[in-house]
């Protein structure tokens, strides 16, 4: 064992799931980390990583598969990494994310809580998703088991998802069940229509070379579509062509749009949309309101149920009318539209400027007049001062990116000392985290865990706090 640093571990029995989607087991007391296991299985296990109290690793074999295991519904499963769980039963899935909720507020944040509410499930297992972005390659990934069946397979380009923990291996997607159509069949056209015509080289991102970069596809509970096609290349002789070929392939398209992104890296939040045909946004709509969605815009990536978590947060927050509501980390303001209706007047904060007209937009789109959104940084914002500018909060509502609250935020929301606290978190430990701190002046009363993304391990959670 000591002279080899990645031992092969036969007949490790997987005990439970574990962080990051993983399964685990233990061997010699050592815990050992799987992906794409599940609780029952026994298996042989070749480790990559040894630390001293724990190693990961990959099933080579299985000797004996778990009594609770399912068919995976996907061809891509275990390759794209995307839907790790789908092995498992759904109601098992919740199991997990309830219990982890329940480790993480506990064993973390060391917090009084109450029982937990039992997980609201979503509706939708499958199809769930409004947004995807698929990324262009020059060669696609070859499976493990393509690999050891010795099979000649072609270099021929793909439009995918990377590989996790590979920035430049694409897998090629078939048929992702993940959105609704036309998803799959735009993307599978568009892959058609540049492989059998010249000129649209696939981007490769190690070289910097080729126009097809990727493409976001957005739909809508309205049913309309928004399809962003990112080029390396200004080159409107190739461009104008293929935009217009999925204008006529794909009348349902509402928004069709292009950018040019000849940056080295993805990131398109500086890269001008420029729209090809119909409106430069799609419509999304909640309890009677209507939200803009622009190419850049951010909206909850399953639609159906943020409208449950919104349901919570709102019930959390107890309005009657009177409140003056703080919506903190409020993104383009889906929250605080969602809430002002019932206070007499909402605040929102968010970093992302563009996040924020988008918000403002939202307002008037749905004649809400008592609303009012700051663009900065929260902890820059959120002071003293600005509490003074715009009233005693009597509720606050925070949803934070996964890194959670700043602590001079936490540390002006105390001292503003709000009736309520309405926490949604996508990371429940640092929730727990930010629960720790609020302790000596707030008590949590109530838990809501619920869960948005169905065959991962991310669960979102919604925690009331009072004032003690």
């Amino acid at each position: 064992m000591a002279r080899n640093r990645h031992p092969r571990i036969e007949g490790l029995e997987i005990t439970a799931l574990a962080a990051e989607g993983n399964a685990m087991g233990k061997w010699n007391d050592i815990v050992v980390f799987v992906p794409m296991a599940v609780p029952g299985d026994i298996v042989n296990v070749q480790v990559r990583t040894k630390r001293k109290r724990y190693m990961e690793g990959y099933v080579t074999e299985y000797i004996k598969r778990s009594p609770l295991r399912v068919e995976p519904f996907c061809s891509h499963f275990g390759v794209c990494g995307g839907c790790k769980w789908q092995s498992i039963p759904y109601s098992e899935q919740l199991a997990f994310k309830q219990q982890q909720v329940a480790d993480q507020l506990t064993r973390i944040g060391h917090v009084e809580i109450p029982p937990i509410s039992p997980i609201l499930g979503s509706a939708k297992t499958d199809h769930y998703r409004n947004k995807l972005e698929f990324t262009f390659a020059p060669k696609r990934w070859k499976t493990y088991e393509e690999v050891a069946r010795g099979e000649e397979i072609g270099d021929r380009p793909a439009l995918g998802f990377h590989i996790p923990g590979m920035f430049d291996k694409v897998l090629d997607i078939d048929y992702c069940h993940l959105q609704a159509e036309p998803s799959n069949a735009i993307r599978n056209e568009l892959r058609r229509y540049c492989t059998e015509h010249e000129g649209y080289e696939f981007y490769d991102i190690r070289q910097h070379t080729g126009l097809m970069r990727n493409v976001v596809i957005r739909t809508a509970s309205t049913g309309e579509v928004m399809v962003i096609v990112v080029f390396a290349e200004d080159k409107p002789e190739l461009i104008a062509p293929l935009m217009e070929h999925l204008k006529a392939t794909f009348p349902e398209i509402t928004s069709l749009v292009y950018m040019i992104n000849d940056k080295l890296n993805d990131s398109l939040g500086d890269r001008e949309p420029i729209l090809y045909a119909g409106r430069d946004h799609i419509f999304e709509q909640m309890e009677g309101l209507r939200f803009k969605i622009g190419p850049k815009s951010f909206y909850q990536t399953n639609s159906e149920q943020a409208y449950e978590l919104y349901k919570v947060a709102r019930s959390f927050a107890d309005l009657t009318g009177s409140e003056v509501v703080y919506d903190l980390y409020t993104g383009t303001g889906t929250i605080a539209n969602f809430v002002a209706s019932k206070a007499k007047s909402v605040v929102g904060v968010e970093y992302v400027e563009e996040a924020i007209e988008d918000a403002k937009v939202n307002s008037a789109l749905n004649g809400i007049g008592n609303t009012t959104f700051y663009a900065g940084d929260m902890k820059d914002v959120m002071n003293d001062a600005f509490v003074e500018a715009n009233g005693r909060p009597d509720v606050v509502i925070l949803d934070p990116p996964r890194a959670g609250v700043h602590e001079d935020v936490i540390a002006t929301i105390l001292r503003a000392a709000p009736e309520r606290i309405v926490y949604v978190s996508c990371n429940p430990a640092t929730q727990a985290r930010d629960l720790a701190l609020m302790d000596a002046q707030y008590k949590v009363v109530a838990v809501q865990p619920v869960d948005m993304f169905p065959h991962t391990h991310h669960v979102e959670n919604v925690v009331k706090l009072v004032r003690r």
